[in-house]
């Protein structure tokens, strides 16, 4: 039997991420990585070619039918329609290279092919440019990451050479150890939470009438069913500027790297993860930028954001598949001290650490794969309605890369967005650096990086405290509050 009439069954997780696609939010995971002043291109295709696709699943389309999803080759694949060369209008700057990203961002992949593309732009003012997007029915952005840096090398000596899945290196042990807290009690109960979910979808039509039957489930086990009917329970996200109809229209923006010694600094001072100073200066442009857009800062309410934690056991960490369930973390925007609203990051997230409300997404998404398109729908817009944003942090490799030859100088991915959310919100650190990026819905947020561009700001509040406050315990916000007061008085011009 030849390759091209061989039907391999598509996971049931994996499934559920094929039929989430719909016009208003695009399953793509795309990624903008900006290279030295040289790439070739023949010898990126080589690399393309013989790393990226020992990956059966890059030279596979998704097939979705009556009988199921299943992948199969095909057998008119063309390498050069995946990776592809362009170039920019005008300048061909900064906000050029935005656009592009946007409008790929915007646009499908070809559903005829396999789902993937790589975009090499060959005139970016700054030096070569690689977009790239990948369908997430592929896989999660942990396991596509760690497939993107499989095709880079050390040394710009590295040549195209056939490196097989199996050969690869594990990540950094300090990097995997940013999940390990979560692996263990998030697997807990794992296999039940798929059957618990089942249970649920069969009867959707009663939750969909009244989600508050879903508690009903609480008395008849555990923790799991307690974090399933807590999940589906959970009072929808406020509205606000950002929780409206969403169009089909996505933008793009990415801000200046932070230093990630800086980062880690801040986070030793207080006590905190690194995680949680970065979403805790991410909450506070996002607050900012909303007091600027006229909301009144005191009646501002907390929005939850949907958070991806990897749940694939570290041995098996570069497989394919999407293997991670989500948390809902609330972001603090109602608190306006630095300070505090760090406090209350990490408070939030200890809270989450210690819950199964990961594994039991990740049954929940298994369940939803059985069922057919109608029921999946309407129960995905019930926990979309749940959250305004989308929030990952990818820890990436902390020394420089090479591409064909080429040093990976900045990259950033960013992951798609379901149902009715609106907002992806990015950070990734690499070679010493921590990227923030934004994609938005044109019409919540037509100018993202009028919100990233305050990221820095908000982080350089805490690294000042850091350096400002006694090190003992949890320094006071209030004494905090005084100190940046102090500081700004200090900064303005009639001073």
């Amino acid at each position: 039997m030849t390759t091209e009439l061989i039907k391999e069954p598509i996971s049931k997780v994996d499934t559920a991420w094929l039929r989430m696609e719909q016009p208003t939010n695009l399953m793509m995971i795309n990624g903008v990585i900006m290279m030295d002043d040289n790439l070739d291109y023949a010898n990126l295709l080589k690399t393309v070619e013989q790393r990226f696709l020992t990956f059966r699943r890059f030279r596979q389309k998704a097939v979705d039918g009556a009988r199921g999803a299943f992948w199969v080759f095909d057998e008119d694949f063309d390498i050069r329609l995946h990776v592809r060369r362009t170039a920019l209008p005008g300048a061909a700057d900064r906000k050029e290279l935005e656009l592009l990203a946007s409008e790929l961002a915007s646009t499908p992949l070809d559903s005829s092919r396999p789902l993937w593309q790589f975009h090499v732009v060959e005139n970016y003012i700054d030096g070569p440019v690689v977009i790239v997007r990948i369908h997430h029915c592929i896989a999660d952005g942990i396991a596509l990451v760690q497939v993107f840096l499989s095709l880079t090398d050390p040394t710009p000596e590295g040549r195209p050479s056939a490196r097989k899945p199996d050969t690869w290196k594990k990540r950094r042990a300090d990097e995997a150890k940013v999940f390990q807290r979560l692996l263990d009690p998030a697997r807990e109960g794992l296999g039940f939470a798929t059957h618990l979910g089942q249970k649920l979808i069969d009867e959707g039509s009663k939750i969909l009438q009244n989600p508050a039957v879903a508690g009903n489930y609480a008395a008849e086990a555990g923790e799991i069913v307690r974090e399933l009917a807590h999940s589906l329970t959970l009072e929808n996200d406020p509205i606000t500027r950002f929780k409206k109809p969403l169009g089909t229209r996505k933008q793009v923006a990415w801000a200046e790297p932070l230093s990630l010694d800086e980062v880690k600094s801040v986070s030793k001072a207080f006590g905190c993860t690194v995680n949680d100073v970065l979403i805790a200066a991410v909450t506070g442009a996002f607050r900012q930028y909303m007091i600027s857009a006229g909301d009144d800062p005191d009646s501002l309410k907390d929005i939850r954001a949907t958070v991806p934690v990897n749940l694939r056991p570290l041995e098996h960490a570069l497989e394919l598949g999407n293997h991670f369930g989500l948390v809902f973390l609330s972001l603090p925007l109602s608190v306006d001290n630095p300070l505090d609203r760090l406090y209350a990051v990490n408070d939030r997230m200890n809270e989450l650490k210690s819950s199964k409300q990961a594994a039991v997404t990740l049954g929940f998404l298994a369940a939803l794969g059985l069922g057919p398109s109608a029921v999946q729908k309407p129960v995905l817009d019930i926990l979309s309605q749940k959250a305004t944003a989308v929030l990952t942090n990818v820890p990436g490799p902390q020394q420089p890369l090479y591409l064909a030859g080429s040093q990976l100088k900045e990259m950033m991915f960013w992951v798609p967005q379901n149902g009715n959310i609106g907002l992806g919100i990015s950070i990734l650190s690499y070679n010493g650096k921590v990227f923030f990026g934004l994609i938005s819905d044109y019409r919540l947020v037509s100018e993202p990086s009028a919100i990233i561009s305050r990221f820095k700001r908000e982080f350089e509040k805490l690294l000042y405290l850091g350096m400002m406050l006694p090190l003992e315990g949890r320094p006071d916000g209030k004494t905090a509050e005084q100190l940046l007061n102090n500081a700004l008085e200090e900064d303005s011009p009639e001073s």
